[in-house]
């Protein structure tokens, strides 16, 4: 056994990393340490946590064996976590969002207002899409946000909310949402060819989508690029309604209808079932597209990944890029065409840049390194 990693006295920055995010928190602690130029076999800035969960359905954060007073706190929880189980009642329960909330607030009164700061860092926003009130409904993501601010909280820290607007509840804390676009286009424009980026389609599956997909779009003008941009129109049968959704009846694809030797990239924040994705992918082999990537900053896959596979086997699509902001199941990614990218060191800056009252504008906005990396790709490959 090695030994045990000591906290740094001298330095105000501490971590809470709930086991819903520790794989994640692991990772953002090493970067962290390699900003302060800390050895990583002997310090952490991670705080030892006792998470409890009892018989009768209750559960306990306790802080154990160190100080938080004075400190700067950053807490790392993922709310899509399902692997996590606990015992009630003899029964076996996995974690749902709810039970990683109260987990999260817990958290923040184990801290006895000691902490200086305290920080949540929660990238799958809580209840984030349901963001509208349109019946006799509570807009939990809203009343979470404002319940949060109320205890004290100095920043919210999320990535890619489904809508902006949410940070509306919230008044006395910051609300920063982040994007996941620099690192993922990192990762996909080192893996694609040369000929599979020269003519680019950016495809939205509905019109929610279509923000980020120009995002994503304007993170290629670049010379060496030929690109288009089409979306879809969803049509519901709005007399039913099956899963708490009207049911879909067809996509209308919208935008040039010869899209010959292109590569399409459908974008879009979240896949669910991934059933929409499904059809989308359909509708554009229609229009000839020679490669089908997808973009997502949470692959949920809340119904597994059978029919990905089968999809992929009939070269149906090429590849599906995501994250490792919310979990992913360990089988899932030994599969081919999921590419998972690690946003740990996005995570860290923000932290460090925060805790320092530094500026977080570049990290929150930056759309030049995608350009940069296709240029030296090109460039490269003409000499």
């Amino acid at each position: 056994m090695g030994l045990e990693k000591k906290q740094i006295e001298e330095e105000r920055l501490r971590l809470m990393v709930f086991k819903s995010a520790l794989e994640l928190g692991k990772k953002v602690d090493e970067h962290l340490l390699d900003m302060y130029n800390l050895d990583k076999d002997q310090y952490t800035f991670i705080v030892p946590i006792e998470e409890n969960f009892f018989q009768d359905g209750h559960l306990k954060v306790v802080i154990s064996g160190t100080t938080v007073r004075g400190k700067d706190m950053f807490m790392l929880t993922d709310i899509g976590n399902y692997s996590i189980t606990y015992e009630m009642h003899g029964l076996i329960n996995h974690t749902s969002p709810n039970d990683l909330i109260a987990q999260l607030k817990d958290g923040i009164g184990a801290c006895n207002s000691h902490t200086k700061s305290i920080n949540i860092i929660m990238p799958l926003l809580y209840n984030g899409r349901q963001h509208r009130k349109n019946r006799r409904e509570n807009l939990s993501c809203g009343q979470t946000l404002h319940e949060l601010d109320m205890s004290g909280i100095k920043t919210f820290v999320t990535f890619d909310a489904h809508d902006q607007g949410v940070e509306h509840a919230v008044h006395n804390s910051e609300f920063d949402n982040f994007f996941a676009t620099n690192t993922i286009l990192e990762n996909f424009i080192n893996d694609l060819s040369i000929d599979e980026l020269k003519k680019l389609a950016f495809i939205a599956p509905d019109n929610g989508a279509t923000g980020r997909r120009n995002v994503y779009l304007n993170s290629f003008n670049s010379k060496y690029i030929d690109k288009e941009a089409g979306s879809f129109v969803k049509q519901r049968d709005f007399n039913k309604l099956i899963d708490g959704k009207s049911p879909i009846i067809s996509h209308d694809y919208i935008g040039k209808q010869d899209l010959s030797g292109r590569t399409a990239i459908i974008i879009d924040d979240m896949i669910s079932s991934g059933e929409s994705m499904f059809d989308v992918i359909d509708e554009l082999i229609k229009h000839n597209v020679s490669h089908i990537y997808l973009i997502t900053t949470y692959a949920l896959f809340t119904k597994g990944i059978n029919k990905f596979n089968e999809y992929y086997k009939m070269n149906k699509f090429d590849g599906l890029y995501t994250t490792n902001l919310s979990y992913i199941p360990k089988e899932y990614e030994k599969e081919k065409w999921l590419h998972i990218c690690d946003c740990s060191k996005l995570i860290a800056e923000i932290i460090y840049n925060l805790h320092n009252d530094l500026s977080i504008s570049k990290i929150m906005s930056d759309k030049s390194y995608p350009i940069k990396l296709l240029e030296k790709k090109f460039e490269n490959e003409e000499i």
